[in-house]
């Protein structure tokens, strides 16, 4: 039976091991069991003694070294953790907490200004939603590295819908925290280096063609129609990735055919109702999305209506199949079909529809989705003018 030993509270997770004992048989070893941070729980470790001839030189040998070990273990020593990288495993909590606690300290010693330390914590606040939202595992403060910083950045621009100017503000703000952390001596590099600031004007999301559209409906009416449904709510409805993973079937009336957006997940707080297609109308009860429960979500496991909401990620990362089967650019994204829901709209119905469909206070907001290309219209050839 394994007996373990916890040596510091401070630590604890990290310094946990079994006593060392001496192995007798074909093979003469000690073995003990440490913490393996990187594994999650503890991890074998064995010493060889067979290459000592004797059976006296063996037992000299196991006794000296059983005791070695264990006054390095109890001292905190762990043979799965480098020295230097030690305080790379304390826990991301921990730290995330001091952090707070420091910006708290240089605000009331006035080193900061009360703005600049309301704007850490927010930030800070935004890294927690993130991996609350998108189901990230984040234990250690060492998994703060490159991918976990630029999948936050990613997460920002594509389900947020940020400016590219508050996505560079967040870089920023990324790079003074890891100067924080490497101080500290909690990682060694800063992982934010390698991370490049997004130009202001950068094109980073297009609308789809209509020959685009239709490859997509294709490709998804039979293959996967939970996911065909999802990408025409965002067609239709133009309803934020963030906030159509909140929409329950209860919300969906199907006497007024709207969508009812409730304030405390509606991006501008206000508590707003969309109209519901007549195309989007039918797929639903072609999936029988009315046959649950009113309180389920619209799109839980699987993307078919049930009471576990999905991570705000789970459209994109569908959506990142789907692009890749069908040879997409990566100016494509799940965001995009809004895009090009509110041009086809605006095209065919008006701006007005298309400004009240996407909830926007302005038309001049709306505009921004409304590319200009090149295309000649042939009403304009034959409109006629008063002069």
């Amino acid at each position: 039976m394994l007996s373990s030993k916890k040596i510091n509270n401070s630590q604890k997770g990290i310094l946990d091991f079994t006593m060392p004992r001496l192995h007798k048989g074909k093979k003469w070893f000690v073995d003990f069991y440490a913490y393996d941070p990187t594994k999650g729980g503890l991890r074998r470790k064995k010493y060889m003694l067979d290459h000592f001839e004797t059976v006296k030189a063996r037992n000299e040998m196991a006794s000296m070294l059983v005791a070695e070990l264990f006054h390095k273990l109890r001292a905190g020593w762990n043979p799965f953790v480098k020295t230097e990288e030690t305080r790379g495993f304390t826990d991301w909590s921990v730290v995330t907490q001091r952090y707070i606690d420091y910006v708290h300290a240089a605000l009331a010693k006035g080193t900061i200004k009360k703005k600049t330390a309301i704007d850490y914590e927010s930030r800070m606040r935004q890294i927690l939603l993130y991996i609350s939202e998108s189901g990230v595992s984040i234990k250690f403060i060492n998994q703060f590295d490159t991918g976990f910083c630029a999948d936050f950045l990613d997460y920002l621009i594509y389900d947020k819908d940020v400016s590219a100017t508050t996505r560079n503000n967040y870089r920023t703000w990324l790079s003074a925290f890891s100067t924080w952390l490497i101080e500290r001596k909690y990682i060694q590099e800063n992982p934010v280096a390698s991370i490049h600031q997004m130009k202001q004007k950068e094109k980073f999301r297009d609308a789809l063609t209509a020959s685009a559209l239709k490859r997509l409906r294709d490709y998804l009416k039979d293959l996967n129609p939970p996911f065909y449904l999802a990408c025409m709510m965002e067609y239709y409805t133009f309803i934020r990735p963030d906030e159509l993973r909140y929409i329950k079937v209860g919300d969906i009336s199907i006497e007024n055919q709207t969508v009812f957006v409730c304030s405390d997940v509606s991006k501008n707080r206000k508590g707003q109702t969309v109209a519901l297609n007549d195309t989007l109308l039918k797929m639903m009860i072609k999936q029988h999305v009315f046959d649950h429960l009113s309180s389920d979500y619209l799109f839980s496991h699987d993307l078919i209506p049930g009471p576990e909401q999905i991570f705000i990620n789970r459209f994109r990362l569908e959506w990142v199949k789907v692009r890749k089967a069908l040879h997409f650019p990566d100016s494509y994204q799940f965001y995009s079909l809004k895009d090009s829901g509110i041009r086809d709209l605006a095209n065919a119905e008006g701006i007005v529809f298309a400004r009240d469909q996407a909830r926007h206070s302005d038309i001049a907001v709306t505009n921004r989705y409304l590319k200009a290309d090149s295309t000649v219209h042939e009403k304009t050839k034959h409109f006629k003018g008063e002069l």
